[in-house]
């Protein structure tokens, strides 16, 4: 019995070395860090903006934006308002067959996108600072119920214009 008491310590030790791996790996998969901060994994929303644009506006005091919110994450997210030195006031709308109404906020969906177009759902810009100008740029933040801004630089396009698919 003395000879395997030496062996004890060693054996709690390797023990002790074991769980705290086995802790540390258990750990780090439930953490689901996926280097975007939310730790939440595949279920956040990762967002990115296409397709934006400002229509130079026909009247000096209102114009409407458009672009695509793409989200690639698991969760799903919300537009909850866009902010612009163009304008004092940035109002969301959607569209429903032929009738527009302004909204608190517009559904950004898990595995999809959120798009703003012509005759759809679109940004209203009132109040503005200035008539923009066809090929002037204009910076947009687009505010989230979850996600962190995001800042874009808009081109003024023609009255005309209607983008490509």
């Amino acid at each position: 019995m003395t000879a395997a008491a030496p062996g004890i310590p060693g054996v709690r030790k390797a023990a002790a070395v074991v769980l705290a791996l086995g802790l540390s790996a258990t750990l780090a998969a439930c953490s689901g860090d996926d280097g975007d901060g939310g730790g939440k994994g595949g279920d956040d929303p990762k967002l990115s903006v296409t397709g934006a644009y400002v229509s130079q506006p026909p009247m000096t005091d209102m114009a409407a934006g458009y672009l695509t919110v793409r989200n690639a994450g698991g969760g799903a997210d919300e537009l909850t308002s866009v902010t612009t030195p163009l304008a004092s006031e940035v109002t969301l709308h959607a569209t429903k067959g032929t009738r527009m109404k302004q909204v608190s906020s517009l559904d950004v969906p898990a595995d999809n996108r959120l798009e703003l177009s012509s005759g759809g759902d679109h940004l209203m810009l009132t109040n503005l600072s200035h008539r923009p100008k066809v090929g002037e740029k204009v910076s947009f933040t687009l505010h989230f119920a979850t996600s962190a801004p995001i800042e874009i630089k808009v081109p003024v396009e023609p009255t005309t214009y209607r983008p490509k698919d």
